[in-house]
């Protein structure tokens, strides 16, 4: 029954406050009745609390350990995001559960009039502030994170760890990976993010090669990393290289070999460029065509040359397949320059720089030729090398002479050592990384196998009047 004495537009005028609840009240009562509005929010203040905690922790350098970083940078950021997309969606699914129930499904009113929704906004607005600061704060951080060489050496770490040690004791130790393998600009970094995930995934399915393969064709060009630091314009005229050898009748007494090499430049006396680095002079373009992945078997090589006259070399015994016609590659610091921060030894290397260096005695008999079997000796794992190495040099002086082996049996210890130092910076049996597996372009040693630089200066690519690509020493060196 209507009081006859009422205004009949009385009961919609009549402000809605407390006693009544909005489309928005029981929306945001409702999404703590959802369980995943429950999880989405929950999931948000945990993923917060833990990455605040993580970088607090990572900044002050309290806990060394890379997959505590990467959870930290990535893992982490990941959820929080899921969790702020989940808390809308929670509440997406409950308005639809109303309207299948037949539920008022009122229009979201935002009234700034009413004390409660004007909190409600202030909160949203505070919150989201809160949160925008700490994933921007968290993203600086984790970039800086993922382009560090501590992330690309140690979190998939038996995969990177041969290149990870050599890179560490080389002279680019303190450049980072980043700047070689990807150099600047927004391009390269996202090709080098998508290029590792993939890289990821096989690490994931244990489907990785072992080892690594070499060259990297993907690498970027060398005019846009390397020369941001060596000019190869500057002149730098000769540098004396130096060679030190023993051999197992004289370990006292080391042969020495010194070669004068051109490096050469832009020479500022003539104004001509020459020596070595004539290849990648800026007024030079050297190209060439190779038929394996390893860039050894050199078909073709074109040169241009700055007055404009260019000149096509070829080595008839070397077929071309179709398919590789046009992969044509302009030469740069990498084809020879091939292991210019990943440099591995050689046993013979390291043994004599023992005795050079005293390391290992060699005053005792024989120490060289047993050091050299211990070092190259075939062990399954590093932990078995670990194990063997200084025994079975003790023992292969014992054979020699029991008596000779306990008097020097301390310096044989410390030749041991040496020796088991240098397994393990060239050695990774799980990883099939072996004395020699990397080879390199510099020089000759080995050119029987295809490497250095009579893959193309080998007098057998002509061009059509009949001139050879010299293999004159004279050209990069002077007589030792």
């Amino acid at each position: 029954m209507t009081n006859e004495n009422q205004d009949p537009n009385q009961e919609g005028d009549a402000p809605k406050h407390s006693d009544e609840k909005s489309a928005l009240d029981r929306l945001l009562q409702g999404l703590w009745r959802s369980p995943l509005g429950v999880f989405g929010v929950g999931l948000t203040t945990v993923s917060i609390t833990l990455m605040l905690v993580g970088t607090i922790i990572d900044l002050l350098g309290l806990i060394d350990n890379p997959y505590a970083a990467l959870v930290t940078y990535t893992a982490l950021p990941a959820l929080m995001l899921l969790g702020l997309f989940l808390i809308p969606f929670a509440a997406y699914l409950r308005r639809r559960e109303w309207h299948k129930y037949g539920i008022d499904r009122e229009h979201l009113q935002l009234n700034l009039s009413h004390p409660k929704h004007r909190m409600i906004l202030i909160g949203f607005i505070a919150l989201s502030v809160i949160n925008l600061a700490i994933l921007a704060v968290i993203s600086y951080e984790g970039y800086h994170f993922t382009d560090s060489s501590y992330f690309c050496g140690m979190v998939c770490h038996q995969v990177m760890e041969p290149e990870y040690v050599a890179y560490q004791r080389s002279a680019h130790s303190r450049v980072a990976c980043v700047e070689c393998h990807i150099g600047p600009g927004a391009k390269w970094y996202a090709k080098a993010k998508i290029s590792g995930l993939r890289q990821v995934a096989a690490v994931m399915r244990d489907s990785y090669n072992r080892p690594i393969p070499a060259p990297v064709h993907e690498l970027r060009p060398a005019r846009d990393t390397c020369e941001e630091c060596h000019w190869p314009e500057k002149f730098h005229g000769k540098k004396v290289k130096k060679f030190v050898s023993f051999t197992n009748n004289n370990q006292k007494d080391p042969k020495i070999t010194e070669v004068a090499l051109r490096i050469g430049g832009h020479n500022p006396e003539n104004n001509a460029f020459e020596g070595i680095h004539w290849h990648v002079s800026q007024e030079v373009e050297v190209s060439y065509l190779a038929v394996d992945d390893k860039r050894t078997q050199i078909a073709k090589v074109k040169v241009k040359r700055p007055d404009g006259t260019s000149d096509e070399f070829v080595k008839k015994d070397i077929e071309v397949p179709a398919n590789e016609e046009e992969h044509w590659r302009v030469m740069d610091c990498i084809d020879c320059h091939n292991r210019p921060t990943h440099i591995y030894n050689m046993p013979e290397e390291r043994v004599d720089f023992g005795l050079l260096s005293k390391a290992i005695n060699p005053d005792i008999p024989g120490i060289r030729e047993d050091s050299l079997k211990v070092i190259t000796k075939e062990y399954t794992s590093q932990a078995q090398a670990k194990e063997s190495i200084i025994n079975d040099l003790l023992f292969l002086q014992k054979e020699r002479s029991p008596e000779r082996a306990e008097k020097n049996k301390d310096d044989i210890i410390k030749a041991g050592n040496f020796l088991l130092e240098a397994y393990l910076g060239n050695v990774w049996p799980e990883m099939k990384v072996e004395w020699g597996t990397y080879k390199d372009h510099l020089g000759h040693m080995w050119a029987d196998d295809g490497y250095g630089c009579w893959r193309c200066h080998d007098e057998e690519h002509s061009n059509n009047t009949g001139e050879t690509i010299s293999q004159d020493c004279s050209i990069c060196h002077d007589e030792p």
